[in-house]
């Protein structure tokens, strides 16, 4: 610190000296770097006026269109081989209170709650692939037996086709998150709530 303050009193001296910054510190000269921002703005106005960002940007929507349209197909599934029924219990514990802005306690640490007790299923999902017509069959059957109580999920294919062929919202589970949170491994399946647990059947399509 007192080597800092030495430093900063003799440039000061310095300075305060007639002549000291035109004899000593030499000639200055405006600063020549071009502004980042103005630069990527005068890049962005020629890429403009040749077409090139235009390109750009329908290359982008076409991409985007393109994912929707053809969603990367679930990973780990295969055609059910064997027809297998089993349960998920969505009741999960407690971490910590749960308490609201006016501190009214909604839930306490350890307590055990179960999701369906609040919001239950009231419709049956049922997941598929679309390349395999017996699975396309069986589950345009599973809509009709249950008076469009169903909601269709594709694990491949492409849903808005479907959509537009069923004149019905056809969704996809993207990444696999609602195979993966059941414990799907074979499709066709259906999920449906049975009490106060989810049932699962992986059938076998015929």
């Amino acid at each position: 610190m007192i080597r800092f303050k030495w430093i900063s009193a003799l440039l000061g001296l310095l300075m305060a000296m007639p002549g000291f910054a035109a004899d000593n510190l030499g000639k200055t000269y405006p600063i020549t770097e071009p502004d980042m921002l103005e630069e990527i703005q005068g890049k962005l106005k020629a890429m403009d006026k040749s077409g090139q960002l235009k390109q750009l940007q329908q290359e982008a929507i076409n991409r985007s269109k393109n994912s929707i349209e053809h969603p990367r197909a679930v990973s780990g599934l295969t055609r059910t081989k064997m027809a297998r029924t089993f349960y998920f219990d969505p009741t999960w514990r407690v971490p910590r209170d749960i308490v609201t802005p006016d501190g009214q306690v909604i839930a306490r640490a350890n307590d055990r709650v179960n999701p369906l007790d609040y919001m239950p299923l009231t419709k049956h999902l049922v997941f598929f692939d679309q390349g395999d017509p017996a699975q396309v069959k069986l589950a345009a059957g599973l809509i009709k037996k249950y008076d469009g109580r169903v909601k269709p999920i594709l694990v491949a294919g492409e849903p808005l086709t479907l959509t537009r062929q069923w004149k019905q919202q056809v969704y996809f589970d993207q990444s696999g998150y609602l195979t993966r949170r059941f414990g799907i491994t074979q499709v066709p399946a259906l999920v449906s709530q049975e009490n106060r647990r989810i049932r699962i059947d992986e059938l076998e399509p015929k």
